[in-house]
Formats: structure tokens, C-alpha cells, sequence
């Protein structure tokens, strides 16, 4: 958005309006902190909003501050598709095609209200009347805190806002180790925790609340590492056996994929997740250096992301995914080599 753009839509925020927030489907912690962020900014201001996830996400993510507010469409279509019909602005943050949103697309494609989109993913759609879609930035959370800078409103960020944000960031940088962090996203979670953000405590909730079946399912996975030294390429493979085996809720595989990668002289990590419910593969793909993993997701899986980090999915069975993803690898050769 320039900054004529921004001051439009300060100004449409300047008066009581219906807004609803969308995250993508299965919400991480980036989408689900940029959104209750927006969400306590804007009710804070009288606002009437209200926060739409596609369907549930992770235990680990519901301690946050607003959570419970949320509406699920998934488990209340009819009201949920009631509250977008008479919304006058909609925001939809960490995604940029509707596709993303799941069930939710055909009711975002029908609503009559303006849409705001607050995005870091590449190739947006063009839906929306106000787009901040920027690439280079580490995540939809830090976004937000951009857009409260250009709209004058950092003094509105709470320790809960923060908390929000902070969260977002944190879990979309890998804990601040992924190249999209940069000395501007260092400045903005200082900020955040002068603000009340308290970082090791959001840690804790995120990353040491582990059962006893999700430590399991991980040495489940990390038995099923399989390398391919002549493409220095590394995948695990889960299947609905093995997921049901040690109680697979959603949310226990987050970040399994990251263990592959960090193999010595691996730059190309996936994780085959069977899911049997929806009939495909989900595929976590991630990369380090100039590899990008985003083209291949956009190009084989009916999916995309980031240069180093994507996701996926397959309609054939986990045999054929697999035998499909070794077809792939020759074309690749050059760059992974």
C-alpha cells in the first residue's frame, strides 16, 4: 500500500465498522498471532470483529491472548458465512488466494466488503482493494506491526498485542534463524517486548508443551529418514498407521521436517504426511541456500510458500508420492548439487 492507500484506509478505520479477520487454513502461529493481534488492535478501537480460522489448529496455540474468541467455519458454517456476508471490511493476513482459506473460499468470493490483504508469500492474487504483500519480510506478524507504524497507532500495542506478535514472528523465523530475519526484525521484537511481550514464557507455551505421543511420533519419523546423497535431499515418511499408532493430534509433526535439514551436507528436506480423512499426502517441503523449494511446491504440489520453505499435497498414495517426488529429483540436479 502507498502511502495514499494507507491513509484511505486510516480513515475508513476512523469510524465503527464490521470486520471480520481470516488466517489460511490451519492456522500456525504466524497467522494466528498476526489476526488476534489485528483482532485486539481493532476491537480496542469499537470496532465489531470477529476472527474466522477455516478449521481447528494446535493445542499448543490456544493459550494466546483472545484465542478464545475465535469462530471455526468448519464447525459453525452457517453463522460464520452470516458474520462475512455482513462485514464491511475484510482482512485476510498470511495468505493471498482464497484457495488458501479451504471451505471458507466460496464465501469470501461472495462477500460484498472491501478486502485488506497483509501477506509475505509470493504470487498474490488480486482480490483485494488495500494489498501489503512484501516478500522480503519474515512474517505476517511483523507486518502487522509495520501497518500499526504507518497508520500511527504503536502506542495501542498492549503486553497482549505484543504477546500476539511476538509469537507470530518468533515461530515464522524459526526462533530468529531463517534468513528472513533480519536486523528490522530484531528492532520490532524489541519493541514487542518493551511492550510486555515476555519471550520465554511464549516459548515455553509454543515449544515445551510436548505429550508423550508426540515425542514418540518423532522418533517414529526420525527412524523413517531416508537421504539421497547424490541430490543432497532428505525426506521421512508418515504413514495414517503410524500417525494413529502414537495418537496423532494436529499439530504434533510441526517442525519434524526441520530435523532433516539440519543433516550435514541435506539442502533439500521433505516430510510425506499421509492423511487418509482427505485422501492425500500432506508435504512439508524446506531448503537452505538459493534452492527453492516454493517453484517446486507451485510446479508438482498444488502448493507453494517461500524460496526456502513450502508446503504441498499429493492425490496419489504415499508409494506413488514418493516414486513421483524421486521422478523430480534429475531435473533439480544442477542446482541441488
Amino acid at each position: 500500500m502507498d502511502k495514499k492507500e494507507i491513509e484511505q484506509l486510516r480513515r475508513l478505520l476512523d469510524k465503527p465498522k464490521k470486520i471480520v479477520i481470516v488466517p489460511h487454513k490451519s492456522p500456525d502461529g504466524d497467522a494466528l498471532g498476526s489476526s488476534l493481534a489485528l483482532y485486539l488492535f481493532l476491537k480496542s478501537k469499537g470496532h465489531q470483529v470477529k476472527v474466522i480460522s477455516p478449521n481447528d489448529y494446535p493445542q499448543f496455540l490456544k493459550w494466546m491472548p483472545g484465542e478464545a474468541e475465535i469462530l471455526k467455519f468448519d464447525q459453525d458454517v452457517e453463522k460464520s458465512k452470516k458474520i462475512i456476508s455482513e462485514a464491511e471490511l475484510i482482512f485476510t493476513l498470511d495468505f493471498n488466494h482464497f484457495s488458501r482459506a479451504g471451505d471458507m473460499e466460496d464465501s469470501l468470493k461472495n462477500a460484498t466488503a472491501d478486502f485488506v490483504m497483509i501477506d509475505h508469500h509470493q504470487e498474490p492474487d488480486t482480490y483485494a482493494k488495500f494489498m501489503e504483500s512484501d516478500t522480503a519480510m519474515s512474517s505476517t506478524s511483523q507486518m502487522i506491526y509495520h501497518f500499526l507504524y504507518r497508520i500511527d497507532q504503536l502506542n495501542a500495542v498492549t503486553a497482549e498485542i505484543a504477546t500476539c506478535l511476538y509469537t507470530g514472528i518468533m515461530t515464522d523465523t524459526g526462533c530468529f534463524r531463517f534468513p528472513s530475519t533480519t536486523s528490522a526484525t530484531h528492532r520490532t521484537v524489541a519493541f514487542l517486548m518493551d511492550r510486555g511481550a515476555k519471550n520465554s514464557e511464549i516459548y515455553q507455551q509454543i515449544y515445551d508443551a510436548n505429550s508423550l505421543d508426540s515425542l514418540q511420533l518423532l522418533g517414529t519419523a526420525l527412524k523413517n529418514i531416508k537421504v539421497l546423497k547424490e541430490y543432497r535431499t532428505a525426506y521421512i515418511s508418515l504413514s495414517q498407521d503410524e500417525l494413529d499408532s502414537c495418537n496423532f493430534k494436529k499439530g504434533d509433526t510441526e517442525g519434524f521436517v526441520n530435523y532433516i535439514l539440519s543433516l550435514k551436507n541435506i539442502i533439500f528436506a521433505v516430510i510425506f504426511i499421509e492423511n487418509k480423512q482427505e485422501g492425500i499426502i500432506k508435504m512439508s517441503l524446506r531448503s537452505k541456500g538459493s534452492f527453492d523449494v516454493n517453484q517446486v511446491a507451485r510446479k508438482y504440489y498444488h502448493g507453494g510458500g517461500h524460496r526456502n520453505a513450502a508446503g504441498g499435497r499429493s492425490s496419489e498414495n504415499m508409494e506413488k508420492t514418493i516414486k513421483g517426488f524421486f521422478d523430480i529429483l534429475p531435473e533439480y540436479e544442477n542446482e541441488l548439487k
